[in-house]
């Protein structure tokens, strides 16, 4: 049988057709809802970006999501402290600690640890964006195991529409928008919508509404 030639395309193209279409596999949650956490550590972030500022801006951001999906979450300044006060300063000791020794500590139900895997500005042909990238796990405290896992990633550019003044004026326009974002930090705002698309239940494959929420499950 002969193909038409719209039909040889088609075939040629199903590879890639199935990879894009294909959304990324719900999360199977069995784990998370037979630890039925209700109380989470968040610990800092371990920042993998060249700028210094994306440690900070990350665990401040990622404490709403956490706080509004219902758990009950140890306050960062606190939490810095009781570290600091036991001689750990930096995101990969800390990460490291055993879970025995965070349990007596702190005495959470389960931890948090977070990869900042991008944070700042990317640069690109005609323009740049504030980028951000997370990586996000939750530990059960009594098992030790991973009961939960994810990515997000979010940039200032999402919302841009596309420009019809040319290419003198998408260059006037990148400019712009590259130095009104490097001096206000779109990348704080940026990692806001991240970690709630990391963490808030709301978004796919994030976290379980906690105890302290009404559409909590368990």
């Amino acid at each position: 049988m002969k193909l038409s030639f719209f039909t040889k395309i088609l075939i040629a193209l199903s590879p890639l057709l199935l990879v894009v279409g294909c959304s990324s596999p719900e999360f199977d949650y069995t784990q998370f809802r037979q630890a039925k956490p209700k109380s989470i550590l968040i610990l800092p972030p371990i920042n993998e970006s060249v700028e210094v500022s994306g440690e900070n801006a990350v665990l401040s951001a990622l404490v709403r999501p956490v706080a509004e999906a219902g758990y009950y979450v140890y306050p960062t300044t606190v939490v810095a402290e009781t570290f600091k006060q036991n001689g750990y300063t930096q995101p990969t000791e800390i990460h490291r600690i055993p879970l025995s020794r965070l349990d007596k500590i702190f005495g959470a139900d389960a931890i948090l640890y977070v990869n900042i895997k991008e944070y700042g500005q990317k640069y690109y042909v005609v323009g740049s964006s504030a980028v951000v990238t997370l990586e996000g796990r939750l530990v059960d405290v009594g098992t030790g195991q991973d009961i939960w896992s994810g990515t997000a990633t979010a940039s200032s550019s999402e919302n841009n529409s596309g420009s019809s003044a040319g290419v003198v004026g998408m260059l006037v326009e990148a400019v712009i928008t590259q130095v009104v974002e490097e001096v206000f930090d779109a990348s704080y705002p940026t990692s806001k919508i991240a970690t709630t698309r990391l963490l808030f239940p709301e978004s796919p494959n994030a976290l379980l509404y906690g105890p302290r929420h009404p559409k909590s499950e368990f």
